[in-house]
């Protein structure tokens, strides 16, 4: 049976600490590993990218890619996944599908910019999406349920 008080680690699997610069018996003692005088001897020394004056890796490779400042990241929910949520009784039919129904809901995790929907899979229930964006396969299947799509003009002005 193991008893707590009977506890220890393997032989050699920690080591204490060098402590360095403590006389010359230690063995890392008056330069404390450092070797003799230059740059790297002396504190406060920060020679990541430098590579002794030559142009440094990350200024030789070229420059990629763009970051659009005017993209959108929408959550993409397809027909299919609402209508999933109404059957489960985790969307009120009744009530708007907007960005915070749906996080309620919890078909979605964060706002983000808002919410796309997206055709794929059936809807039959009858409801009123009032969102960022939606394709024109969604808006279709919406409307053929009955439904209605509203597309949120401060979200499309952005």
């Amino acid at each position: 049976m193991v008893k707590l008080n009977d506890l220890s680690d393997n032989p050699g699997a920690s080591k204490n600490r060098m402590r360095v610069g403590r006389g010359i018996g230690s063995g890392k003692g008056k330069t404390g590993g450092r070797g003799v005088k230059g740059q790297k001897a002396r504190t406060g020394v920060a020679v990541k990218g430098f590579e002794g004056g030559q142009m440094p890796l990350h200024r030789r490779l070229p420059k990629r890619g763009f970051h659009n400042p005017f993209s959108h990241d929408y959550n993409e929910v397809n027909v299919g996944r609402v209508q999933q949520a109404v059957e489960a009784g985790k969307l009120d039919a009744a009530a708007a599908v907007t960005n915070e129904a749906l996080i309620a809901a919890g078909v979605i995790s964060k706002p983000r910019d808002g919410v796309k929907i997206l055709g794929q899979g059936a809807i039959t229930a009858k409801l009123v999406f009032e969102v960022a964006a939606a394709s024109k396969s969604a808006i279709a299947a919406i409307e053929g349920a009955g439904g209605s799509v509203k597309l949120l003009a401060a979200a499309a002005s952005e």
